[in-house]
């Protein structure tokens, strides 16, 4: 019996052993699945791969530096359609499922984005915005040979994904590519139903819908399997057109089913990472175990450069070094002489904020080696590490050595202020701030004696004041009144006076969200507090005399004092000789002895003290790369430029050396009293360099991301995310991640958890890919006679310099209706995509020929410069119809005024459009497509505007002046749709609350929440948390995942816009002119003169 016990244990415990390698071996994250018969294909790492149906014989099909994905098999098996970054650029590719050189169908400089084929598998189906006027999101279909050639247009006006029915007669299609792919349980505009669009009638039907997420159709016989997430976590779903019968067919509960693919017989999806194939008729999905192996090079321990990546820098206190952090490490650069240290050497640990102390004998920064930020601060060649743990872990900013380098200030992303004593490690919470504004101003400044820290806090009107934090009383003291914005506080190495900057017309840009606060230049004064009542004015008035000669007489000499014994109480303490720096602040009293520098009163940033009597200022310079740095002097008493296009500078403990960055990346070091000379006096950070482990780099990078939802999220709840299972459940995915591609994917499913909008994830450390530009003409281009002809040139408009246009212009006789026979010398070939001729052209002057017929006989050549994208000339000529539609279709009657966001955009819009046509009856305000940005109170507050009165015009026309003269007083009508979000959201909203008028179109994003404070994350990436959300004056949250619905619905049919029709704007044009007949305000004439001149008669 022991026997057999013991050989059923040695087998159990073998096959623990195979199952859990077995398990240990599969790999995760594999993504964008297809089948055809027993293959499969599949996305992993950035490149594609090819498998057995049941997962076995997996090989490698592509291998380059950018990113391969969207795998499509052609109906025969025998090609793999992709869509890959080859050249720099998304474009379309083929390649033989067996592999070989991918071949290239699409040069477009837009991104093409493969989504399937025809059913022949005689063309590519790719979605591209290449042709859209006013948006870049890729909701257009077209097809391409997949022998090359020229795209055409699919006849469905809008789409993002579909696919064809068996009898290729119809087509299933989502309308919209949405922003935000991984936003879980999301219910706003968005989302919309699957539709089937008829090839022949232009018809279109929708299936059932319930406002859920419906995505990724395959058409299979008389059944249309699809992806929903109308439980509220996507499955497949399958819908019979026979009996038009809904039925849920999987039943996943923990991860969201994606990628959803088929062929004639199977289906094909991911789920948790893994991939699954279903059968039709089957609830019973086949997980499949696949083991990816192979050459993972961007997985590598390399050497990268810290140019790109250095978050802060500071000087050593005689100016010798440069401390900087940057990817994660913290480094000393030598100003001249030595070599670069990396001096915390910590791959897969975030180390930021560096700071020298002033003796010179530590640094300090912030290191996320525990899982949490905490203080470290080591010696100046990084031993003797001394880490000093913080209370309620979060992201700290600005660390700040005291001059006697015994203590450092610092604060955290709640803006509460900091500071740490450095022998003891004991904490001080010196302020709470109480604001997340996006601009930082709650850091520390230390007095000359280390007893006093200077700090700048929002008050409850949110405008800054000046406070100072005393050491030995433990109590903070307001020396501004907050009736002025002041920041930016300095002392002076003398300790008798504290500079800092005050602004009186700061006003409108404590709305800082409000698009009202634009074109508000804030401009300060550089005042300085005098801070003890013996201290004179050092601006006093100045006067040229003869000096005054002063007889001094010699105090008497001290009587001797003889064989006095020391008592223990007599021991002498010694004062330092250069008692000139002990600060002493008499408050009472301290407003009377605050004055203005003679600086004259401009935008200034940052001002920090030097030696004793000088400062160091920036100034911003509005459309200038970088500020001006100025210096000021007490003993001159006028500012002086010393640099321009700097982007940040920093001065020595010592108070003589300075260093400043600029626009182009140069770090310059200069003495306080001399001018600079960059070109001696620059230090290059090319050439240094960090050993990056990408493998624990991406473990950093996670947990990070996972601490910006913890500690930036606008809600201390998370919208009810389990954060701990959050991460549990997706750490592990990391081991898995063999490209950084990779890595942005487990984030941004990380982000969606939280079930919110703006959860935005991009950039970090991709393989770089040489970017070759394609130059376009502004023009459509069609086929004709078998040769290029120009069937419509894009001039822009001549208000606007910025807008290139390069076939119209002084000097280029091109015409609507010319042919385009040769570019370079090249006889140009219709069977060749038109664009590869453009490929390494944008930006560059090449020469085309054109002509009114076919033969090259007769042409003209002509030198052009083509343009890196048309977005911004097609975005003008579809406004321009916009506005000549309304123009004639309202008789004259109607403005109208697109706004493509409400930032600078849309601000310079409404302002170029709306006031031109004042004279108008009523308005349509176009907010279709309108990406956000600010909160849009400029525009509503000017819409709502109603007319008061007038002041007659004495002239001939004797049209009066109306009062406000800046407005259209009649009806307005607002134009809305799916692709208006964030403040495009807000917009409406406010409209509607305003009953400014009615809302005409298709429901809003639903994304109104704002983004700010989260830092990059180590590599350059970036994920977003969002640190503030709307809700309404009944104090509910509201718009967030909802949108603004539209009080006249109105979609764009397919068939009334391929008949050339806008059915949204013209349904608005109807209502504003029904509109007229009640509300049209007609101006009133100039009444009979007054007669007002009197007199008593007898």
């Amino acid at each position: 019996m022991s026997s057999s016990r013991s050989t059923f244990n040695t087998l159990w415990i073998f096959l623990l052993f195979t199952v859990s390698q077995a398990f240990a071996q599969e790999t995760r994250l594999l993504r964008n699945p297809a089948i055809n018969g027993n293959k499969i294909a599949f996305t992993y790492a950035g490149d594609l791969w090819t498998a057995n149906k049941d997962g076995s014989q997996v090989e490698r099909l592509t291998a380059f530096e950018g990113v391969e994905a969207n795998p499509h098999f052609s109906p025969d098996g025998k090609t793999i359609a992709f869509t890959g970054e080859y050249d720099g650029n998304t474009d379309v590719f083929v390649v033989h499922v067996e592999g070989g050189d991918p071949k290239r169908l699409t040069w477009h400089p837009g991104e093409d984005v493969v989504i399937g084929w025809t059913n022949d598998g005689r063309q590519v189906v790719f979605s591209s915005g290449r042709k859209n006027g006013p948006y870049l999101d890729p909701d257009q279909l077209w097809l391409v040979s997949a022998h090359g050639g020229n795209p055409t247009p699919f006849v469905l006006p809008r789409a993002a994904n579909g696919k064809f029915s068996p009898d290729g007669q119809q087509f299933v299609y989502e309308q919209i590519a949405p922003w935000e792919t991984e936003f879980r349980n999301y219910r706003g505009g968005q989302n919309g139903p699957l539709r089937i669009f008829d090839l022949k009638t232009y018809a279109t039907t929708k299936l059932p819908w319930e406002e859920s997420r419906d995505i990724d159709p395959v058409w299979m016989g008389n059944t249309i399997y699809f992806l929903s997430d109308r439980n509220f976590t996507m499955n497949i779903w399958s819908y019979d057109l026979g009996i038009k019968s809904l039925k849920q067919v999987t039943f996943f509960k923990e991860f969201d089913c994606k990628s959803l693919e088929g062929d004639l017989s199977n289906l094909i999806f991911e789920n948790g990472g893994y991939l699954y194939t279903l059968s039709p008729g089957s609830s019973q999905p086949q997980k499949l175990t696949i083991e990816v192996k192979g050459d993972f090079p961007w997985t590598r321990t390399h050497w990268s450069s810290i140019n790109k990546y250095i978050e802060s820098a500071c000087l050593s206190p005689n100016g010798k070094r440069i401390a900087v952090s940057g990817r994660g490490d913290i480094f000393t650069i030598p100003a001249k002489k030595g070599d670069p240290r990396n001096i915390s050497n910590s791959p897969g640990v975030a180390d930021r904020g560096v700071a020298w102390s002033p003796d010179g004998q530590h640094i300090s920064w912030f290191s996320d080696e525990s899982g949490e930020y905490q203080l470290v601060i080591a010696d100046q060649f990084g031993m003797n590490k001394k880490v000093i743990p913080i209370e309620n872990p979060t992201f700290f900013y600005k660390p700040k050595w005291s001059p006697d380098s015994k203590y450092i200030s610092f604060y955290n992303e709640n803006r509460t202020l900091w500071i740490a004593e450095v022998a003891t490690g004991k904490l001080t919470n010196i302020d709470d701030e109480g604001f997340a504004h996006p601009v930082h101003v709650i850091y520390g400044e230390w007095a000359p004696d280390s007893k006093w820290l200077a700090y700048t806090k929002r008050l409850s009107n949110e405008y800054s004041a000046i406070f100072i934090y005393s050491l030995d009383q433990k109590k903070s003291f307001q020396i501004t009144d907050g009736m002025a914005d002041c920041s930016s506080p300095a002392w002076d190495k003398s300790g008798k006076y504290l500079y800092f900057k005050a602004s009186i017309d700061y006003g409108m840009n404590v709305g800082w969200l409000d698009m009202s606060s634009f074109d508000h230049r804030i401009n300060s004064s550089i005042y300085m507090a005098v801070l003890s009542r013996e201290t004179a004015s050092p601006l006093a008035p100045e006067s040229d005399d003869e000096a005054i000669k002063i007889e001094e007489v010699a105090p008497p000499a001290p009587e001797p004092v003889k064989n006095k014994k020391k008592k223990k109480e007599d021991i002498v303490i010694e004062i330092p000789a250069d008692t000139a720096s002990i600060v002493k602040i008499d408050f009472e009293g301290l407003e009377q002895r605050i004055i203005g520098l003679p600086i004259p009163a401009k935008s200034y940033d940052q001002i920090k003290s030097a030696k004793e009597g000088v400062i160091l200022f920036t100034e911003y310079i509005p459309n200038e790369p970088g500020m001006i740095l100025h210096r000021f002097t007490l003993e001159k008493r006028s500012p002086e430029e010393v640099a321009k296009g700097v982007i940040g500078f920093e001065i020595a403990a010592d108070g003589e050396h300075y260093m400043y960055t600029t626009a182009d990346q140069q770090v310059v070091l200069s003495t306080v009293g001399a001018m600079p000379n960059p070109a001696e006096e620059s230090v290059s950070m090319a050439g240094i360099k960090i050993q990056v482990n990408p493998v624990l780099e991406w473990k950093q990078i996670f947990r990070e991301a996972w601490r910006f939802q913890r500690d930036y999220f606008y809600v201390d709840n998370v919208h009810g995310l389990d954060l701990d299972w959050a991460y549990k459940t997706y750490s592990p995915w990391i081991d898995h991640v063999k490209h950084r591609s990779d890595l942005n994917y487990v984030l941004d499913i990380l982000g969606g958890e939280t079930s919110i909008g703006h959860s935005f994830v991009g950039g970090g450390d991709y393989p770089e890919v040489e970017r070759i530009p394609t130059g376009l003409l502004g023009a459509d281009i069609t086929i004709e006679n078998g040769k290029y002809r120009i069937k419509k040139i894009y001039t822009g408009e001549s208000w606007n310099a910025s807008v290139k246009a390069p076939l119209s212009g002084p000097g280029i006789n091109i015409s609507n209706g010319d042919y385009l026979l040769a570019v370079n010398g090249i006889a140009l070939d219709t069977e060749v995509n038109i664009y590869s001729y453009f490929s390494q052209t944008a930006g560059k002057q090449i020469k085309i020929s054109t002509g009114k017929s076919i033969s090259l006989k007769d042409t003209t050549t002509s030198t052009v410069v083509p343009v890196p994208h048309e977005f911004y000339l097609r975005q003008y000529a579809w406004v321009e119809n916009n506005r000549k539609l309304v123009d004639s279709l309202s008789e004259g009657k109607l403005a109208y005024v697109w706004l493509p966001d409400t930032g600078e955009g849309g601000y310079s819009n409404f302002n170029r459009y709306y006031f031109a046509q004042k004279h108008k009856k009523g308005a349509i305000i176009d907010e279709r497509f309108n990406h956000g940005g600010s909160i849009a109170d400029y525009i509503t507050d000017l819409l709502a505007r109603d007319l008061l009165g007038y002041f007659n015009n004495p002239t001939s026309t004797r049209q009066p002046f109306t009062a406000p003269n800046a407005g259209i007083f009649g009806p307005k009508v607002m134009l809305i749709n799916e692709m208006a979000g964030s403040g495009g959201d807000m917009l409406p909203y406010m409209f509607k609350m305003r009953n400014i008028g009615p809302l005409v179109g298709t429901k809003t994003w639903g994304g109104l929440v704002g983004i700010w404070d989260v830092p990059n994350l180590i590599d350059g990436g970036y994920m977003t948390a969002p640190r503030g959300g709307f809700y309404n004056l009944k104090g509910e949250w509201d718009v967030e995942n909802k949108g603004i619905a539209p009080d006249i619905l109105v979609e764009q049919d397919p068939k009334a816009v391929i008949e050339g029709h806008d059915p949204q704007l013209e349904k608005a044009i109807q209502v504003a002119m029904d509109l007229l007949k009640t509300q049209e305000v007609k101006l009133l004439p100039q009444p009979q003169d007054p007669v007002r001149v009197k007199r008593a008669k007898d």
